[in-house]
């Protein structure tokens, strides 16, 4: 094979990748995981199954693939910092709450918790895209770097106990009253703060 022939074959390729994801994220944003099927995706990109099946073994992996090209979420979201790290913790969690309000967004992010039952990756992706991760730590390493959390804070807890609530709200289609995320962050940064400056929503 020439270069010339095998330039084109990888461009080929990634087009057809790339398509393959595309219908992924507008089927699954339409239809939900539980009535997302690869015979669905492979008519929708205008692909055989077997071209998806060569990249990915299963829809959950599909999905998982989707999220990491930030195709099902709106943006990567993650804490602001702005030196105040309650303040901070706070408008993050709102953005979230502001995102699964609406319909679209708690369908999406319900589907993407039962498609992270059947795969762990989408779940580790989906923390991830939501800033649980390398971007919240790095929001706490400043926060003690600052003296407002205490040194021994366990900052990958911290996160998972900011986000569990909401996941158990979600579940129960229990509503997101005012006010919420403030509770929630003062009620896990509490026992670690050292002089958090406490806005009017605790």
């Amino acid at each position: 094979m020439s270069m010339s022939e095998h330039r084109r074959g990888a461009v080929r390729s990634e087009a057809a990748r790339r398509a393959i994801l595309e219908a992924t994220a507008r089927l699954f944003a339409a239809r939900g995981y539980d009535h997302l099927t690869i015979e669905g995706v492979a008519t929708e990109a205008g692909v055989g199954k077997q071209t998806i099946y060569r990249w990915w073994p299963s829809k959950s992996a599909l999905v998982a693939d989707c999220l990491l090209e930030g195709l099902l979420l709106p943006n990567r979201l993650g804490p602001p910092n702005t030196g105040d790290v309650r303040a901070d913790l706070v408008a993050w969690l709102e953005e979230i709450f502001e995102l699964v309000a609406q319909p679209i967004g708690e369908s999406l992010i319900l589907s993407l918790i039962a498609a992270a039952a059947e795969n762990p990756e989408v779940g580790r992706r989906l923390y991830a895209s939501m800033g649980a991760t390398s971007a919240l730590v790095e929001r706490f390493e400043d926060a003690i770097a600052a003296s407002e959390i205490r040194e021994d804070a366990p900052v990958q807890e911290i996160g998972e106990a900011l986000m569990g609530p909401l996941i158990v709200r979600m579940l129960s289609r229990t509503a997101l009253t005012p006010g919420t995320a403030a509770r929630l962050v003062d009620v896990v940064l509490g026992p670690l703060s050292l002089g958090i400056g406490r806005g009017s929503g605790s």
